[in-house]
């Protein structure tokens, strides 16, 4: 069995999504939701929060690898930095956990999880709800996103 934590970095709303792959290539969600940060805090702070909260998801899952989105483009230059800020904390967690890291685009997940890198969100998102057997589609949208993150590693780890 492989546990894989996936990751859809943001400072105020990181998504996160642990999928297990049993021995026969099944897929199951184990935990999925979200870190949030308030509003009106400052960066430098919100960062700290996101930092613990990934420290103590991974104390708790002890996954075996982890997967984050890359920051592909962004047309807001602020949001830019602050994704990237959340990215770079995300990535030193990982790291410091001595986690294997997948880095995978939006089309590269989009491929791995529908087979199609032009996919719109929603049927990336209907088809983590057919891989994983889950009655509904995964709420909220980052959390989901993030289990495509998982799958893809998965997916990009079997070859």
């Amino acid at each position: 069995m492989t546990l894989i934590l996936g990751l859809d970095p943001g400072t105020a709303t990181t998504g996160y999504g642990l999928v297990n792959e049993d021995s026969g290539g099944g897929l199951q969600a184990i935990e999925y939701g979200t870190i949030q940060t308030p509003a009106g805090m400052p960066d430098s702070h919100r960062l700290v929060i996101l930092y613990q909260r990934m420290r103590e998801i991974i104390l708790l899952h002890r996954p075996q690898g982890s997967a984050v989105e890359k920051l592909f483009f962004q047309k807001n230059v602020r949001t830019a930095i602050t994704v990237s800020q959340a990215r770079g904390v995300i990535l030193v967690s990982l790291a410091e956990a001595g986690l294997e890291i997948g880095e995978y685009t939006p089309n590269e997940i989009k491929q791995a999880v529908t087979g199609y890198g032009g996919a719109d969100k929603h049927q990336v998102q209907e088809m983590v709800r057919i891989l994983l057997g889950l009655e509904n589609i995964p709420k909220p949208d980052d959390a989901a996103d993030a289990l495509a993150v998982a799958i893809t590693h998965l997916h990009t780890n079997r070859y």
